[in-house]
């Protein structure tokens, strides 16, 4: 089976996926697409401090980040996703972002966001093996 007859949004049911972002950046249909996939969706989170709280207290499947909190970079929440090796990826609103080297997330262009593509990002690379 080749990559473009594989559905990726199944592989949402029952995961935990963590929101960081600071304002209304995943429109609110995304939100509920992934809800109606069996998605469990953990925030949106505002602030870097919660976040890295939750992530060591609650069980944490992938996670979906804004990569600017207000002032604030995302970095020490990617740091802890990547020594806890989950999936994660930056989401924007437009153009690209200059994420650090050395981070694995794949960048999310909500312009261009598909449920497909979000799922392939989190769970459908050999990486994450899930």
């Amino acid at each position: 089976m080749n990559d473009s007859t594989i559905t990726y949004s199944p592989m949402f049911s029952d995961k935990r996926l963590l929101i960081v972002e600071d304002g209304d950046f995943l429109a609110d249909e995304t939100l509920q697409k992934l809800r109606e996939l069996g998605a469990i969706l953990i925030g949106p989170i505002r602030d870097v401090g919660n976040a890295l709280e939750l992530i060591e207290s609650e069980t944490v499947d992938a996670a979906i980040l804004d990569l600017h909190l207000g002032a604030d970079l995302v970095l020490p929440v990617v740091e802890t996703l990547e020594r806890l090796n989950l999936p994660y990826l930056f989401a924007i609103g437009h153009g690209m972002p200059v994420v650090p080297v050395g981070f694995t997330g794949f960048v999310l262009c909500e312009k261009a966001a598909e449920i497909e593509y979000i799922a392939k990002a989190l769970f459908g690379s050999p990486k994450w093996d899930v």
